[in-house]
């Protein structure tokens, strides 16, 4: 088995089960240390005033970033019972999609999909997809994920659009520390040989939680005596401007080429 015996750290919250059990498959000893809570954040009166205003002043394009956040709306939607507005809303807008995960959500609730970002479905790749569409004096209602896209933002409105977002879920850190605490103590005592990062938030937390505990200013230099796995090119970009060197990137950004490259990683 390639991962034999090798100790692999796991970020990831929601799929970090699923994730540590390949890894055990493999022959590989997981640590699972989440370091992101998706905390719902959706204010319902919010809500109900977005859906009156767009019915008076309608929104010219949608995007939806994140599964989680699309259903997120569509539940909120649901409660307030107005998912025939939105519905009826979106018919009249043009639709744009970050990732595969949107598309599913939209897909199940019957909505039509008008622009489509390509792999590896970045902020970049959205913004390439929505190239030709006339921005100037369009208003946009955007899905927030866990924190403000300012890229996505300033790349609208630096076309002219009037940009609205909305959010349906935060990130933070997770209430129990303790697991992160105890990765910062393993990769201190070089007890670490890979891990495994599937949110560029991730690394803000691990940060931030070494900050906490005095283990900030070797952060860095500890992460990279390891082999490090990033999802794709947003995660990297952030481990990057941390210090930290990803030893492997997954492409496309989905977990099972990140797991493939891990693999061949620990193997070589």
């Amino acid at each position: 088995m390639r991962m034999k015996s090798k100790v692999v750290a796991i970020l990831e919250t929601r799929a970090g089960a699923h994730l540590a059990e390949l890894i055990v498959r493999r022959g590989g000893v997981a640590m699972l240390a989440p370091a992101l809570e998706e905390v719902p954040d959706v204010d319902p009166k919010a809500i109900q005033i977005l859906i009156e205003q767009w019915h008076r002043n309608a929104f010219n394009i949608c995007v939806f970033q994140t599964g989680v956040g699309t259903r997120a709306l569509f539940a909120a939607v649901e409660t307030l019972g107005l998912t025939r507005d939105l519905k009826e809303l979106l018919g009249t807008a043009l639709v744009a999609v970050r990732g595969p995960k949107p598309v599913g959500e939209l897909n199940a609730r019957g909505i039509r999909i008008d622009i489509r970002a390509t792999a590896p479905f970045t902020t970049e790749t959205l913004l390439n997809a929505l190239a030709d569409v006339k921005m100037e004096g369009a208003s946009i209602l955007v899905q927030r994920f866990g924190a403000a896209n300012a890229a996505l933002r300033l790349g609208l409105e630096a076309r002219g659009a009037k940009v609205q977002e909305i959010a349906t879920y935060r990130w933070a850190l997770p209430q129990d520390t303790q697991p992160l605490l105890q990765l910062l103590e393993a990769l201190q005592g070089g007890r670490v040989d890979a891990v495994v990062f599937t949110n560029a938030a991730q690394m803000h937390n691990l940060y931030a939680v070494a900050e906490q505990s005095g283990r900030a200013a070797q952060l860095a230099g500890q992460l990279n005596r390891s082999i490090i796995a990033s999802v794709g090119p947003v995660c990297s970009r952030v481990l990057q401007e941390y210090g930290v060197t990803p030893t492997v990137e997954a492409s496309p950004p989905k977990l099972g080429p990140l797991l493939a490259a891990l693999d061949a990683a620990l193997s070589a």
